[in-house]
């Protein structure tokens, strides 16, 4: 199975490479088209009206063959997990998410973000065993399907709302695979409303949803998940500066708010969490905003908040979780910032990346 598997890896890149021929040929069509704009009225009406159908056409090629390439990745990505272990029920599967152009404050460059997080990962100066003595080079406890080209898609003019779509889809794609659960590295926390979704649709049910962050304002994508049915219990943990449109969403939505001012008598009981065990709840959902650690663990953040947690606050409440755990994302770093050459919060976020994966696999 294993020569067929490589066999079948030489063909990943095919559908991709066709539809970017094509739409290179489209484009040249619309420059073709620009040079006619001298033309009567109705020749130009004609012309506007083509150009469209034409880069329309072009988008959904790209949209379909990133989703082609995304669905024999994840294939053999779940063939590989069951090849090392025919028991494996859950693989922790890396998908990459770089939509980094609706931060609240500072634009991140998502295209630098996966790849220093992934090198992060597997830096060798780093141990491949985790706090509970997972090892990593595993391939059944964790795994990594790529990015979704975010922003080589929206480079070619597509609009949020249908690569909000994509990311969906994209989700949708891993969790097809029976053993594998999307562990997505965002950019910012917007993009966990559609990973939500595409479970809870996934599941045909809601989640539980355990949620390390620093803010909560009117818009914040959890408590949307919350409101329109995805999320059965949202438990937040980090909070502070929270405005008053963002408290009153949170009470609307019975959302369980757990400030930093309240954490050192809060934390025996946040270290014995139970999730996802409610009357038809689909399991646990774990979201790690990187800016809820204090400034010591994670300076390159889009948004600081003083006064936050530490690594091991986060860990502890994390490895005491009981639950099942059916995806997670971790997002917010922000390497427009990380400029020395230790990296910290790069290291900071593997770390985190690698703990919550060894969690999720089993």
């Amino acid at each position: 199975m294993m020569s067929n598997i490589a066999r079948r890896g030489f063909n990943y890149k095919q559908p991709l490479a066709r539809a970017t021929h094509v739409i290179e040929i489209r484009q040249n069509r619309v420059i073709d088209g620009v040079k006619m704009m001298s033309a009567a009225p109705q020749q130009r009406y004609d012309l506007l009206e083509k150009t469209t159908e034409l880069l329309k056409s072009g988008q959904e090629s790209v949209i379909k063959a990133s989703l082609e390439y995304l669905q024999v990745k994840a294939k053999i990505t779940g063939e590989l997990a069951l090849a090392f272990n025919r028991s494996t029920i859950a693989t922790s599967t890396l998908l990459g998410v770089p939509w980094g152009h609706s931060s609240s404050f500072v634009e991140g460059p998502a295209i630098f973000l996966h790849p220093r997080i992934r090198k992060a990962i597997w830096h060798g100066s780093t141990d491949s065993i985790t706090d509970k003595g997972k090892n990593l080079n595993d391939p059944h406890v964790i795994a990594d399907v790529g990015d979704v080209p975010v922003q080589d898609i929206r480079d070619f003019g597509v609009k949020d709302d249908r690569l909000t779509k994509l990311i969906r889809d994209s989700v949708k794609i891993v969790m097809d695979q029976p053993t594998l659960r999307p562990l997505v590295l965002g950019c910012d926390q917007s993009v966990s409303l559609s990973v939500v979704r595409t479970i809870y649709e996934q599941l045909a049910g809601p989640v539980d949803v355990l949620h390390f962050g620093a803010h909560l304002d009117h818009e914040n994508p959890l408590v949307q998940s919350k409101e329109k049915g995805y999320v059965n219990r949202l438990v937040q943990v980090g909070l502070r500066s929270i405005t008053p449109e963002g408290r009153k969403e949170a009470k609307k939505n019975n959302a369980e708010i757990h400030e930093m001012k309240d954490f050192e008598k809060e934390r025996h009981d946040l270290e014995k969490l139970k999730l996802g065990v409610g009357e038809g709840v689909k399991g646990v959902y774990v979201s790690i905003d990187v800016d809820c650690l204090d400034h010591d663990y994670a300076r390159e953040v889009s948004l600081h908040e003083s006064r936050a947690l530490s690594l091991q606050d986060v860990l502890n409440i994390l490895q005491n979780l009981e639950g099942d755990i059916v995806g997670g994302d971790v997002v917010e770093y922000n390497p427009q910032h990380d400029d020395t050459n230790y990296k910290t919060t790069a290291r900071v976020t593997a770390k985190l990346i690698k703990e919550l994966a060894a969690k999720m696999s089993k």
